[in-house]
């Protein structure tokens, strides 16, 4: 009996190997807790454009937005562990929801394996070209004044924490409108259905340069070289709203280290070109590969950071 499990076990950690070794051999599927058009899936569309010629086979986007990226969450951390289904993971499902939901289908620690971060980005507030607001003050102002109208757009916890944190900081009282994705509650910014936003940069951009979107500050600790003319927050006399999000891949808990390993030696290839770097800085956002280690660190601290702002904010989620 003894020898017969130990030959079932060799068989299988030979299986393991013999897949780790011929890996990829079929499309890998990225997928995305968003809608299209969103940050996040504009950052899988251009990585994933690229990846796939590093691996050798189609690496393919596939948008299950739905309740703040936890369906696309569960999804992932309940897939095959064999590196063909892997998770765009932004800070919302890893350290945000974790700290604003009771309960949760997944563990953001026991059910994935960290394989690299892709990119870091600042929020922007920003209202629609079409509003008489020109200045972070002048909003403040203006929702006092016509408490009706004080609406924000949101599409994501990590966004709808932020304006809370902006209500709290400010003492305003700009009240919740949920939309699907961050290229939604933009749209609905431009067309007046909706007072401001504070969203990611990546939907933000185009709109911006095309004059249809006022950004009034961004949540960086430093001004972004896209939008050199935003300011800061704390420029804009707010203090304590230095937000950075980040988002990036992981993989279902089991995943084989030499899987793991090989996924990130190819993205940190596919961050590097010039080609991706460009891309990127036409959405605004910072190119950052990691290691499995350093990326595991990053959701620890920032999982921390974010239980504490909830916390004080008493933003829960049923």
């Amino acid at each position: 009996m003894l020898r017969l499990i130990l030959g079932l076990c060799a068989a299988v950690l030979f299986a393991g190997s013999a897949s780790a070794q011929s890996y990829p051999s079929r499309p890998i599927r990225l997928v995305v807790g968003y809608t299209p058009g969103g940050g996040n899936d504009l950052i899988a569309r251009i990585v994933a454009a690229r990846l796939q010629e590093k691996l050798g086979q189609p690496v393919v986007v596939d948008n299950k937005p739905g309740a703040q990226s936890i369906v696309a969450a569960e999804l992932v951390a309940k897939a095959a562990p064999d590196g063909y289904t892997l998770l765009v993971a932004p800070s919302g499902p890893l350290t945000i929801n974790p700290a604003v939901y009771a309960k949760l289908p997944y563990d953001p620690v026991r059910d994935f394996v960290p394989v690299s971060l892709l990119a870091e980005f600042p929020l922007l507030l920003a209202v629609g070209a079409e509003q008489p607001i020109k200045s972070v003050r002048e909003l403040v102002d203006y929702g006092r004044a016509h408490p009706q109208l004080a609406n924000y757009a949101s599409s994501a916890t990590p966004f709808q924490l932020a304006a809370e944190l902006f209500n709290q900081r400010t003492g305003s009282k700009f009240q919740h409108i949920p939309y699907r994705g961050s290229g939604d509650a933009v749209q609905a910014v431009m067309a007046g259905q909706v007072l401001m936003t504070v969203a990611d940069s990546g939907p933000m951009a185009g709109p911006i340069k095309a004059g249809k979107v006022r950004p009034l500050a961004l949540t960086a600790t430093r001004r972004n070289p896209t939008f050199p003319d935003v300011p800061t927050m704390a420029e804009a006399g707010i203090a304590d709203m230095d937000i950075s999000l980040w988002t990036g891949i992981v993989a279902p808990a089991g995943t084989p280290p030499e899987i793991v390993a090989l996924l990130q030696k190819a993205i940190a290839e596919t961050i590097a070109l010039p080609e991706v770097r460009t891309a990127f800085d036409g959405i605004a956002v910072e190119p950052r590969s990691t290691t499995s280690d350093e990326y595991r660190a990053l959701i620890a601290r920032d999982a921390a950071r974010w239980k504490a702002v909830a916390a004080t904010a008493n933003i829960k989620v049923e």
